[in-house]
């Protein structure tokens, strides 16, 4: 499970509906962020996206509907960790019985601070970002 991101377009200041919701990214447990890559709008680097949250009137919301300050979704992005050990021997739970299994089944591979990340395939996963994130094209959620 996971919480997805998104800046906010135009709001109406009648009612507060947002319109125009672009998707930033995804940050689930244990993984590193999936941020959206959109070359169609100019949105291939973190730094793209830091350039669109520090623009002003620049609103990012989560799938919930909670406002998230700028500099917290930087950090979500990029001060992400988890307790996990990938030299240490797998320990079974579930479907699972070795890495190699989980991370085929999973389309992952060990990544910073203790994270999974996403294999890159160069279709889903276009690349490794150089900290907690990996770039993401296409819909997802």
């Amino acid at each position: 499970m996971g919480t997805n991101y998104y800046l906010v377009g135009k709001t109406c200041p009648t009612c507060g509906h947002a319109e125009g919701l672009l998707h930033i990214g995804k940050s689930s447990g244990g993984w590193c962020f999936r941020l959206h890559v959109i070359p169609e709008e100019s949105l291939n680097t973190l730094e793209d996206w830091v350039a669109m949250f520090s623009a002003p009137n620049a609103t990012i919301v989560d799938e919930y509907g909670n406002r998230v300050v700028q500099d917290g979704m930087l950090r979500i992005i990029t001060e992400r960790h988890q307790d996990t050990d990938f030299d240490a021997p797998y320990k079974p739970t579930g479907w699972y019985t070795s890495w190699e299994q989980f991370h085929a089944a999973n389309s992952s591979e060990p990544g910073p601070n203790g994270l999974l990340r996403a294999t890159m395939d160069g279709r889903h996963c276009v690349g490794h970002g150089e900290g907690t994130w990996d770039y993401i094209a296409g819909e997802f959620s």
